[in-house]
Parts: structure tokens; C-alpha cells; sequence
């Protein structure tokens, strides 16, 4: 789990060569980027919890959300937020997964603790997406499994083709064994890069007139227009 100063967004490329976005997560382990941004969590940022791995009593608070979260039902994707953020702290304040799991205690599992540390380890971007509630907690704990751009693909592929859990599961299991991701998708008829956009009048007007006019598909000016901005 990456422990950098700041979060997505800070790699920038060379003049002429494609960005490499950043795949993990950027920003200090236990800080709630996410859960304590007003934009996405609304009244409830005001709630979270900043967990310190260097810091003793944050580690025993951390412990106990751990311990709390592995016993919990029904809990909504921002609690599960700060747990796997909890997960995180307590490893990164420990040294490891085992040391973790036994320092929460009760029916905490080293399997529990990495899973969830993993998602405190994904994208900003994706973990955002697990804030709003568009992509669901446990799917994002499958997504946390895989590595490299496949992570934010297979996001947003969850989003766009409205995939199941267990579609995810499977697919990321797939992928671990040694399958593309493309691969994967295609053997299941799921489309890779298809979303729909609600776009203005006036957006879609000009859109589908440049379409036309340069005989392209309008989802190459798309696709153009972002490769020539990719710092976003």
C-alpha cells in the first residue's frame, strides 16, 4: 500500500508520451481523502475517522473498528470504507496481515484483514465511485485483487454493464489465474468501453454534426478529446 504525499492525479508524463495513471492508492494510509470529502459523502464527512498507523491510540482504535467490522451486518458502503481503512491502519501500524488479525482478535481472519486493506489501496477514483454507492463494497474487495489499469477497467466496466457481485468475483478470479481481462469479458458477452452518455441538445447536436462530417463514430471524437487531455 503506496504511502505517498498526495493522492491520483499526481503523475504527470513526459511531453509526447502517454500518462501512466496511478493505480493504487496515493494519499497517506487511514486518511479519509474519500470518506471526509463533502462532495461525496455529504453530511457524513463530517463523521469520519482519520486512522495513524504511527500513532499508538489510533492502532488500538483502528484494532477495534476491525474487530467491529468483521462481526457487523448490514453495514452500508461507507462504513465499510472506514473498516477497510481501518484494515489498512492496523497493517501498516503492526507490519503485517497476521500481526493485524491478531491484534484485533474475536473472528477477525488474515483473509478478512487483506481483503479489506486492499480496497483502502485502490484508486481514488474507484474508491469514490464505492463512496457514491455505484459500485458496491464487496465488489470493490474483487476489484482490489487485481492490479494495474485492469483495476479502473474493470471498474468501470462494473458501473456501465451493471455487473453483478458475482460476476465480478468470477471475472477477477479469471484475470488472477492468468486470463486477460478482455478475455474474460468477451467470453461472457460483456462489452468493454461501452457507456452511455446524456449529453445537452446542444452537445449532442454538434457531437453527432462532427461525427458525420469527419465520417467517424462519435465515440472516436470521444476518445480523441481525451487523449489529447489526459493529465485530468
Amino acid at each position: 500500500m503506496p504511502d505517498g504525499p498526495g493522492d491520483e492525479g499526481s503523475e504527470h508524463a513526459p511531453e509526447g508520451r502517454t500518462p501512466q495513471l496511478p493505480t493504487d492508492r496515493e494519499s497517506p494510509v487511514g486518511e479519509p481523502v474519500i470518506r471526509g470529502d463533502e462532495t461525496v459523502t455529504g453530511e457524513h464527512a463530517s463523521d469520519a475517522v482519520q486512522f495513524d498507523p504511527d500513532d499508538p491510540a489510533s492502532v488500538d482504535e483502528a484494532a477495534d473498528v476491525v474487530r467491529a467490522f468483521a462481526t457487523a451486518d448490514g453495514v452500508d458502503h461507507l462504513r465499510m470504507l472506514r473498516g477497510a481503512a481501518a484494515c489498512a491502519a492496523l497493517v501498516r501500524g503492526v507490519g503485517s496481515y497476521t500481526a493485524a488479525a491478531d491484534r484485533a482478535g474475536g473472528d477477525v481472519t488474515v483473509s478478512f484483514v487483506r481483503k479489506w486493506a486492499r480496497v483502502h489501496d485502490l484508486p481514488r477514483a474507484v474508491r469514490t465511485q464505492v463512496a457514491r454507492g455505484e459500485i458496491a463494497p464487496s465488489a470493490a474487495k474483487h476489484l482490489a485483487r487485481i492490479q494495474g489499469s485492469d483495476r479502473f477497467l474493470l471498474a468501470w466496466t462494473t458501473i456501465d454493464a451493471e455487473l453483478s457481485v458475482r460476476e465480478v468475483r468470477r471475472i477477477t478470479s479469471d484475470v488472477a489465474d492468468g486470463t486477460a481481462l478482455e478475455t474474460a469479458l468477451a467470453e461472457r458477452d460483456i462489452p468493454l468501453g461501452t457507456i452511455e452518455l446524456d449529453l445537452p441538445p446542444d452537445s449532442y447536436r454538434e457531437l453527432r454534426r462532427r461525427a458525420a462530417l469527419e465520417g467517424v463514430d462519435p465515440g472516436q471524437l470521444v476518445a480523441d478529446a481525451l487523449r489529447t487531455d489526459r493529465n485530468v
